[in-house]
């Protein structure tokens, strides 16, 4: 989505200066596996018009492959209005209805372009948009399926988008499907009913394809396990100003650790640096780091700015 955010904190009523950025899970996944080193592609619908230009000039930009995105002649391009309050509390408004993204239902999916991919990430803002949104997941996940490919899934359940409707089951069937599951605590106590790591990770590693999880804490920290290690992984120290994005670049940081056969803890520290990191620029993925950056966190050495 184009996402528009005030330059200073307070009721947008009052506001009279903005930013441009974009916005959205994947796509900031996307770019977060992008910064860490790993080839990506995005797969989306735009409309053809200046924000939907600006949006995959924004992507292509940080690397992410754009081929699979495809312009709608017919339906515009999803917009999202951030309001930040002094006291550190971001409110999301959003204005997606009827938007190009909406209608997954006329998307192509090509499947000798998933040939080459060794994962699919996905999450739970899609599949609730409309049915036909949540058949192309569907879609997909039985693709990944055929070709043995390994499906990451974030629940970010968006409570405004599901308009009164009850998403729970749905959301539970996939992520049993999914090989890394990467869910908060408030999504925990929506989906399994409880925010205790060890009875979440019970569920997600029972009867279910997961091999890894997270539950993301924020400024507590999180919980990673592989289903036989269960460990908790400490906040990495950040100053900050925005916390949205900070769960995309966490689970794009674990990922990209995990396909890297790293050690269980280091692919937890990788995700706590990143997902913090991000909280401190305005914007969903200006502030996650760099290749360079993280190896060079991970082994505490100094960064030299200048």
């Amino acid at each position: 989505m184009f996402c528009i955010t005030p330059k200073t904190s307070g009721m947008l009523r009052y506001m009279k200066e903005y930013e441009a950025h974009i916005a959205g899970a994947e796509s900031n996944f996307a770019i977060g596996v992008s910064k860490m080193g790993h080839s990506a592609g995005w797969i989306s619908r735009l409309g053809a018009d200046e924000i939907g230009n600006f949006i995959l000039n924004s992507i292509r930009a940080e690397g992410v492959d754009t081929s699979q995105v495809e312009f709608d002649e017919d339906y515009r391009t999803g917009l999202m209005v951030k309001q930040s309050k002094t006291n550190g509390e971001t409110s999301v408004f959003y204005y997606r209805d009827g938007s190009a993204a909406s209608h997954l239902e006329y998307l192509r999916l090509n499947r000798e372009y998933l040939d080459r991919t060794r994962l699919v990430h996905l999450t739970g803002v899609t599949p609730v948009l409309n049915q036909e949104c949540e058949g192309k997941i569907w879609d997909l996940f039985s693709i990944a399926e055929d070709k043995k490919i390994l499906v990451s899934f974030d629940p970010n359940i968006r409570l405004k988008l599901w308009k009164g409707q009850d998403y729970s089951d749905m959301l539970r069937r996939m992520m049993g499907k999914a090989s890394i599951v990467c869910l908060g605590e408030e999504e925990a106590e929506i989906l399994l009913g409880t925010k205790d790591a060890k009875e979440v990770f019970g569920q997600l590693f029972s009867h279910t394809n997961v091999q890894y999880a997270a539950l993301k804490q924020g400024r507590k920290g999180a919980y990673i396990s592989n289903g036989s290690q269960m460990l908790k992984i400490p906040p990495f120290s950040c100053c900050c100003v925005d916390p949205i994005g900070a769960g995309d670049a966490f689970d794009a940081a674990l990922v990209c650790g995990i396909l890297e056969n790293k050690p269980l803890e280091v692919c937890g520290r990788m995700a706590a640096i990143a997902g913090a990191m991000t909280t401190e620029s305005y914007g969903d993925t200006e502030g996650v780091p760099s290749r360079r950056m993280m190896e060079e966190i991970l082994k505490n050495e100094r960064i030299v700015y200048r």
